[in-house]
């Protein structure tokens, strides 16, 4: 019998990849998973980031709100923004009063009648960079 040798080399590539190329892909496919895993993780940072940012907009609005209906200069605390009234049986506050690190949002008085609501951010510590805040910082 006389085979074609280019008949039998074909023939056995067909059966399946070698080591090597199954080593690339898998190497590529790790490269791939890394770069999207990278940025998965910043987007969701990001999307905590924001998320605080909104919460402590949302409280600020209603110690606000409270405060005009209320008649009162007491800044008001957490407990009290999200309890219910006897009247209308509504809260002042319906959304979180929590951030997304599961730290409880700082309602705090400052000088001549203003406040703050903070969040103590990513690293749950208060007084750091990454503290969320309603009130600007300053740029000096």
């Amino acid at each position: 019998m006389n085979q074609n040798p280019h008949r039998t080399q074909h023939h056995r590539r067909q059966q399946g990849f070698t080591l090597v190329e199954i080593m690339v892909v898998i190497v590529i496919l790790g490269l791939l998973a890394t770069i999207v895993g990278t940025n998965v993780l910043k987007s969701r940072d990001h999307a905590e980031i924001q998320k605080a940012q909104t919460d402590v907009k949302e409280i600020e609005h209603a110690i606000e709100m409270y405060m005009l209906t209320s008649r009162s200069h007491d800044l008001p605390t957490l407990e009290q923004l999200t309890t219910k009234g006897e009247k209308d049986n509504k809260a002042w506050l319906t959304g979180e009063t929590t951030d997304p690190w599961g730290q409880q949002y700082i309602i705090r008085a400052l000088d001549r009648g203003e406040y703050e609501v903070l969040s103590c951010g990513p690293d749950k510590s208060e007084g750091t960079e990454d503290d969320i805040s309603s009130k600007k910082k300053d740029s000096h």
